[in-house]
């Protein structure tokens, strides 16, 4: 028989992350219409540079509705008080408005992981970048082809 009781752990992360897609970043929402992606990155990182790295973007090679593209950050953090992750920010490059959208974490999240799913216009680039508590950023990138219909974009 299965155990009708949420797991805590699951319910919590999933919790936080619901609070945290909420609380978009000032950043992100202020963007312009016609901002392309290249300055949102530079308001977000100012003239610091991105350490490639500890950035695990999982996002599928081929979305056959770009309405619903599924994807999983996940930051390799201790989420200790000297170091975690402060805010990882989901920017496409392709799209209207790159901001996709901007999750914060504290020491308590326990983990620097989340999971959702976000529309792409066309075949594109998906950055994903994390702020460290220290000020550091680190990014990844993967490039994701959109298809209509199976027929290419």
């Amino acid at each position: 028989m299965l155990s009708s009781k949420p797991d805590r752990r699951k319910f919590a992360l999933g919790a936080a992350a619901s609070v945290a897609m909420v609380g978009l970043a000032p950043a992100l929402l202020a963007q312009d219409a016609g901002e392309g992606w290249e300055q949102t990155v530079k308001k977000l990182l100012g003239d610091a540079k991105p350490i490639e790295g500890k950035v695990l973007l999982d996002l599928p090679e081929i979305a056959e509705n770009g309405n619903t593209v599924p994807f999983t950050v996940s930051v390799d953090s201790p989420m200790s008080e000297s170091d975690n992750v402060r805010t990882i920010y989901i920017i496409a490059t392709a799209n209207p408005q790159p901001g996709v959208a901007t999750f914060h974490f504290s020491p308590l999240s326990g983990k620097a992981m989340v999971a959702s799913r976000m529309r792409l216009a066309r075949t594109q680039d998906v950055l994903a970048i994390a702020e460290l508590g220290d000020g550091r950023f680190l990014m990844s990138k993967r490039n994701v082809k959109v298809t209509i219909g199976g027929c290419g974009g």
